[in-house]
């Protein structure tokens, strides 16, 4: 019994520890790089859907991101549609969460169409564009701005806007 409670404690700690900081830094080199898809996977293994709702959102990124690496086409729809539930489920928890809505758009943008997960583009992306300028984090902020400025479903007129903020 006090093995599980110190495992149970030890799990709690590692959940807690996680910086909200390193998982935007890490979410953005996976997007970039396929050899960090791993890292950024075991990071946020131990997140659960009773976490707060970025992370879970980040939690559905890497889990569509690590589908990529799977052999079967079955497993890699299987994995992605995993991702998306999460990601669902915190846009459900939290509608109005700016990270959330990013998380989601990102995905969809860079999602394959034969995946059919790309509906909420336009929503997403005017909701960033209206509460850019309320992001009282400079670290999301600057995510979020880095985003909009290489993204291909903004406009230049959109962008620049962004850029100026």
């Amino acid at each position: 019994m006090k093995f599980l409670n110190a495992l149970i404690l030890v799990l709690s700690l590692n959940v807690i520890s996680i910086d909200i900081n390193t998982v935007r830094n890490a979410y953005k080199e996976a997007a970039n790089d396929n050899t960090k898809i791993e890292a950024f996977s075991k990071l946020l293994s131990n997140i659960s859907k009773k976490d707060d709702v970025a992370l879970v959102a980040y939690k559905g990124a890497s889990m569509t991101l690590s589908a990529k690496g799977e052999k079967r086409i079955k497993d890699k729809k299987n994995r992605f549609v995993e991702g998306v539930s999460f990601v669902e489920y915190a846009i459900e928890k939290a509608p109005n969460n700016i990270e959330v809505r990013f998380v989601r758009l990102g995905i969809q943008e860079n999602t394959p169409k034969i995946l059919k997960y790309k509906k909420n583009i336009e929503e997403d992306k005017l909701f960033l564009l209206k509460q850019f300028k309320d992001i009282s984090s400079s670290n999301l902020r600057n995510h979020i701005k880095d985003y909009i400025l290489q993204s291909k479903a903004f406009s230049d007129e959109e962008k620049l806007v962004i850029s100026n903020q």
